[in-house]
């Protein structure tokens, strides 16, 4: 009988010789990227990016995502794939990321940019086809090499949306092994191999594949947990409050991280908002039904399948099979097509889930006397979970927003916008175009910005001598000295 720690030390070493295999193609894959001027890196950049926004192509890896994952809506994911792609293409478009980038002669100072050289790329199943695209376009325009670690449901759509990247390549002769795909069966064994041998990891998903990217021993760029609070305050146009909220939780059935989770509004217009909600779709629950939905949704505690990136009818419809003598009254809700699912919430934590993400059209409301109280609710809630990602606000008022980003543990203040339309960089705001979301310590990560291209950079400065400049000691302690005294 083989000793099973054999049996386990041989699958390590055919992973590590795997992985090996593949790092190695790509490293001499991105020596030829390295020599590359501005103008060849931009064919390849546009080569990944017309992969996935070519209207077939896009419809192709919009369906599958959802067949493979059983996750999203197609048509949604065909907005993604085209928007997210687009945007960032904007983004990259006259930038520059070969030789120098940046020079201050009055610092006498050059940067020059440079690969990271080659980077794991590792890719949830909620956007098996944006994200990954994301990725290795922002690797590329760095002249970098990537190897994609997609989720296991996700590997058929990324699969897919390589094959589409290497025939772009062969148009314009670049090496199919700039962009390679981890084999299937993907496993964290063979996951965590890849953290380990390349260069630069960049993790989107689970917290679990967060930490093992951080706790890899590889540079790594990680994103912390989704838990978007929206504020709609007393001075809010009502009518477009709705509609953005309405249109942010419906997209892509609320699989983004920057879909809102929760929405707290001032008592004074709670009414008036709950009316404009219902108007466009929202229906809330009563006691029970929230009693019976929570049950589906946290089996054991546990987030489940069952809900997670469905439509709010097909929740509805599950709900009601969970709960025979209440299925008419679900029927009805679902007999309406209801687009979100709403449950009154007053208390956050662990013992009330509603409180947390729940990657599905439901909202928790809660009730907030004034602003001040609402923000304090909002700072409890990222107490719990989603703290360092971002918070909505509808109001009129605008220094509300600079309070929110001087108070609140959030990297980002999203205001009288469709939140996950917006937090990941819109045509009308100025935030880069991505899918990745750092959320600053606040969130466990070590970076607080839309994941961009310049995050896939090393940059070199050259530094050259100028005019020497020393302050007195006056300009540099004189304020001190005056209020404290000198001793």
């Amino acid at each position: 009988m083989v000793p099973v720690a054999s049996v386990a030390s041989e699958a390590g070493a055919a992973i590590a010789a795997m992985v090996g295999d593949l790092v190695a193609r790509a490293r001499a894959a991105q020596r030829v990227a390295d020599g590359y001027d501005q103008l060849r890196v931009d064919a390849l950049v546009a080569a990944a990016g017309w992969a996935i926004i070519e209207p077939a192509r896009n419809r192709e890896l919009a369906e599958r995502a959802v067949a493979d994952t059983g996750i999203g809506d197609v048509e949604d994911k065909v907005r993604k794939n085209h928007r997210k792609t687009f945007g960032l293409l904007r983004d990259l478009h006259g930038a520059k990321s070969v030789g120098v980038i940046g020079e201050d002669a009055a610092k006498g100072m050059v940067e020059i940019a440079r690969p990271v050289g080659v980077v794991c790329a590792v890719t949830p199943s909620t956007n098996p086809g944006a994200t990954p695209a994301n990725k290795i376009i922002n690797a590329l325009k760095g002249r970098n090499a990537v190897i994609v670690a997609p989720s296991p449901k996700g590997w058929g759509t990324c699969a897919r949306l390589i094959a589409f990247i290497h025939t772009q390549f062969d148009r314009i002769g670049a090496p199919h092994d700039l962009v390679q795909l981890l084999p299937s069966p993907v496993s964290k064994a063979s996951t965590l191999e890849l953290m380990r041998q390349c260069d630069l990891v960049v993790a989107t998903g689970s917290q679990a594949n967060v930490r093992a990217a951080y706790a890899s021993g590889t540079p790594a760029f990680g994103v912390g947990a989704g838990n978007v609070a929206g504020i709609v305050d007393e001075s809010a146009d009502l009518a477009l409050a709705a509609d953005r909220i309405v249109r942010s939780k419906t997209f892509d059935n609320a699989t983004s991280c920057s879909s809102e989770n929760s929405l707290v509004v001032v008592d004074s217009v709670r009414l008036q908002l709950l009316a404009e909600l219902q108007a466009r779709g929202v229906v809330l629950l009563d006691a029970a039904q929230k009693a019976t939905l929570c049950a589906l949704m946290w089996p054991g505690g546990k987030l489940s399948s069952a809900v997670i990136g469905q439509s709010a009818t097909v929740i509805a419809a599950r709900a009601a099979a969970l709960d025979p003598g209440a299925a008419q009254g679900w029927a009805v809700i679902a007999q309406q097509a209801p687009r979100v699912l709403m449950v009154e919430e007053s208390a956050i934590g662990h013992a009330h889930p509603f409180s947390g993400e729940k990657l599905s059209p439901v909202l928790a409301l809660y009730g907030a006397r004034d602003f001040e109280q609402a923000c304090d609710i909002v700072e409890r809630i990222y107490a719990f979970e989603g703290a360092g990602h971002s918070v909505g606000l509808h109001s009129a008022l605008p220094e509300r927003a600079l309070h929110l980003g001087l108070s609140l543990p959030v990297s980002r203040v999203i205001v009288d916008q469709a939140h996950c339309i917006a937090t990941g960089g819109s045509f009308d705001n100025g935030l880069p175009f991505s899918l990745s979301m750092g959320c600053g310590t606040w969130g466990r990560n070590n970076f607080s910005d839309n994941m961009n291209y310049r995050h896939y950079l090393n940059i070199t400065r050259v530094s050259r001598p100028i005019a020497e400049r020393i302050p007195s000691e006056r300009e540099l302690f004189g304020a001190y000295f005056d209020q404290f005294g000198k001793a």
